[in-house]
Parts: C-alpha cells; structure tokens; sequence
C-alpha cells in the first residue's frame, strides 16, 4: 500500500486526482489535506468519501504542527503537493497569501517530509514560471524562468525551493509544469467555466483585452494520469513539462462555447486587460513522452464538449458557487 498525501485535494485539479486514482488503484491509500479555501470543495470528492482508502483533513500546509501530525500517524511516504492559491486575477489584487500558502507551505511540506525519509514528492507546477512566448517557440523544461505576476513568482519561487532541496540534500523530488487544465469541477472565476456558466445565463463574456491572449489547454484527466505515472516513474530532481498542443486563442475558446451552447457572439465584452497578462504559453512535452511514454488521450473537441455538458448536467454544483462571496468577486473584477 502506497500512503500518499494529497494537498489541495479538494480542490479542482486536486479532486479530480483522487477520484481518477481511488477509481482505478486499490493499493494507494490517499490523506487529502485541503484548507477548503474558496475554491475548495467537498462535493467534488463524493465519490470517493467512502472509499476505505481515503482520509480527509481540513487544514493548512503552512501548519507544522499539523503537517507533522499527518506524517507521523498516517506513514506517508508519497507527497503530491497540488495546495495552492492559484488566480492570477487573485494574486494582483492582493499577494501575501499566495507567498504564505505557495512558498511557505511548500517549505514546511518539503522540511517535514526529509524528515520522514519520503520516497517522492511531487510538486505541482504550472507553465506560467516560464513567463511570455513570442509568436514562435516552446517552453521546455530548460526555458528560463521568467514569471510576470505575483501568482507565477511564488510557483516559481517553490519549485526552485523543492529542486535545492534535492540537490542538497538528496531529497526525491519531482517538478511537473502543466498547461492550462480544463474539465470537471473547475472553479467558476477560470476562463472555460466563466464562459460556459455566463452563456447559459445569458450573462456577458468578459473578455479581457484584444481577446488574442493564447492559451495552451490539456484535459484535467489527461493531466492526472501524467501526474501519477511521474509519480511512480519520474526520476528525482527533474521537472516534467505535460500539455496536449493545443494552442487556442482566447476569444476562440469564447467563440466555440457560445456556438455548441447556441449562444449569440453579442454577449461577448471585451474589458480592460490584467496588469502584466502573458501574451502565449505552449508546452513542449517531448521528454515526458520520450521518456516516461506518456500521451494525452482526449482531443480538445472530445474533452471540451464533455466538459460543457458536465456544467450542463450539473447545475446544482455550480449554482451554489455563483451566488454569494463568489458574486461579489466577480463584480468588483469585471466592470463593465
């Protein structure tokens, strides 16, 4: 049996995560621990609440006393660090907590976890270290980083705390950067949901700037099981880059949301751009193939219908986020 804890479990990437492998493994037994912040949520893990070989723990990884607890009564000897705050929008309109949960929980996860001898640890990580391509190009995994907003920075600043921790002290740490997910579960304030929940609505599209913004876009499921196959088979200190090419404009994504929904383009808005928005991300994911034989399985038109029709089939989820704290967010960043 494989004792794992899984940080930020509840929430959208995180979840997804834990119901995928609690679905297809019986020898992993999964400890989530999440803050149940805003974006997370309990709903999301239904079905796996009763499965015998998953345990949840409301809590924060920047508490040491907490995270000490955890490895010492639960043997855990696996680390996938998906907790995070993690909305660029979020992150400039106010950072502290995105340094205290992004860099100082990763210190205290890393400290505790050389402390009990971890076989791995897998720290979760996004493209956007990179910063902003031009026209041409890939990130790979040796791009410099070059992170543009306070979001990015604090990943950034992680992830080159988890690999000096490797290099020091021969900690088994794995980075993976992944491009944008999109799917089920995935908090209302991300493009694709804020598109698809406003077009049902017949809400307007805030589209921020000239809408030409370019994104490259995985399947969340796709993203997981790359995840667990660098969890079992990554090689210590190495970061994996994983992305499904699928490089699409941002306006484009809008435009094909509103045509399955058959929705008119005159609900789109185009608003005031972010501070500092990255032009184009794309992933070269070349070594997580080559070398761990990893393939994304969904094409972007299979996965992003089955996404539009899970929001569809799944009104009572989204409904209860929409309204409330959530609301009041969304108006004060979208003026229009």
């Amino acid at each position: 049996m494989k004792n794992i804890l899984v940080t930020g479990g509840a929430g959208f990437i995180g979840s997804n995560y834990i119901n995928y492998i609690l679905n297809e493994r019986d020898d992993y037994f999964i400890v989530n621990l999440d803050k149940l912040t805003y974006a997370g949520n309990l709903e999301n893990l239904k079905s796996s609440q009763a499965n015998k070989n998953y345990h949840f723990i409301k809590g924060d990884i920047a508490n040491s006393d907490l995270v000490n607890f955890i490895f010492e009564k639960f043997n855990i000897k696996y680390v996938v660090n998906f907790a995070a705050e993690s909305h660029v929008d979020r992150s400039i309109s106010g950072s502290e907590i995105f340094y205290r949960t992004n860099v100082i929980g990763t210190n205290i996860l890393l400290e505790t976890a050389r402390k009990f001898e971890v076989e791995k640890f897998l720290q979760i990580s996004t493209d956007e270290v990179y910063g902003s391509l031009g026209k041409e190009g890939l990130f790979s995994e040796n791009t410099p980083l070059s992170p543009n907003s306070p979001y990015a920075s604090s990943k950034a600043a992680a992830d080159m705390m988890a690999l000096a921790f490797h290099h020091t002290f021969g900690m088994p740490v794995v980075v993976t950067r992944c491009s944008n997910n999109y799917g089920p579960f995935q908090f209302p304030e991300k493009l694709i949901p804020l598109m698809i929940l406003n077009s049902l609505n017949n809400k307007k599209l805030p589209i921020y700037g000239d809408g030409l913004n370019v994104r490259d876009w995985i399947y969340v499921i796709d993203h997981n099981k790359a995840i667990n196959l660098v969890l079992e088979k990554g090689n210590a200190g190495e970061v994996y880059n994983i992305g499904a090419s699928n490089e699409m404009k941002n306006i484009e994504i809008v435009k094909l949301i509103l045509k399955y929904l058959n929705k008119p383009e005159n609900l789109i808005q185009y608003v005031k751009d972010r501070p500092g928005h990255d032009r184009r991300y794309a992933i070269d994911s070349t070594k997580i193939k080559n070398e761990l034989g990893w393939m994304p399985e969904f094409s972007f038109e299979k996965a992003i219908e089955k996404t539009i029709d899970w929001y569809l089939q799944n009104k009572n989820w989204w409904e209860r986020i929409i309204n409330g704290e959530y609301q009041k967010y969304y108006e004060t960043q979208y003026k229009f």
